[in-house]
């Protein structure tokens, strides 16, 4: 595969651990986004012997355009809400407006969050270096969101590990993270799946295997 195709997710994460910094396993967390960063992440923890686990980020899609991030909404001990406040201004919406439109992307958190993990408490991330892990970037909304709860959860050293992404978008989310790897950033960016010969979806049966090693 050249620098910018993958065979699928786990090869991606392979190729991701090769170009990580020498990391202390005591001191480190793996994190992925769901769902996609999942079998990303997993090769990665693995090999360093350290804790998987996720972050709950879920994008709030701008109605009739749900593809377009307006917000987006992360869980934690209070869940919060990231806005967009270009596109909300835009479109015409409201914090109300915003927040009414995230409930059913809460809803969904909470379902993960009790199929995945059950009854087994989030890792803890208070003074952990924490490697956050995705199958690619494109417009960095709910990766943008993920950090900032991750921060706020208390990561000491936040280092962005992801196969391939928008190369204005990484610029835009290096200043919040310590380090970013990066095997490509393909110009023109297209879509991240363009980016695997296997970007089948991964399902929830294959995310709670996983965190459960």
């Amino acid at each position: 595969m050249t620098d910018d195709r993958f065979a699928d997710r786990a090869e991606a994460g392979r190729r991701l651990l090769a170009r990580l910094p020498s990391l202390d396993p005591g001191a480190t967390v793996v994190i992925a986004l769901p769902r996609g960063g999942v079998p990303v992440a997993q090769p990665i923890a693995a090999a360093l012997g350290v804790p998987l686990d996720v972050v709950q980020v879920r994008k709030v899609g701008l109605p009739g355009h749900r593809e377009l991030a307006v917000a987006a909404v992360t869980d934690g001990a209070a869940p919060a809400l990231a806005i967009n406040t270009g596109i909300a201004r835009r479109a015409g919406l409201s914090e109300a407006d915003i927040r009414a439109l995230a409930e059913p992307e809460l809803a969904e958190i909470d379902r993960r969050r009790r199929l995945w993990h059950g009854a087994r408490p989030p890792v803890p991330l208070r003074g952990k270096t924490v490697v956050v892990v995705d199958d690619g970037i494109a417009t960095g909304a709910t990766m943008r969101a993920a950090l900032d709860r991750l921060r706020a959860e208390g990561a000491a050293r936040l280092i962005l590990a992801v196969p391939v992404a928008a190369a204005d978008t990484l610029a835009d989310l290096a200043p919040r993270v310590d380090a970013v790897v990066c095997l490509a950033t393909p110009e023109p960016f297209h879509a991240v799946g363009a980016h695997y010969a296997d970007f089948r979806q991964v399902t929830d049966a294959e995310v709670a295997a996983a965190l459960s090693v």
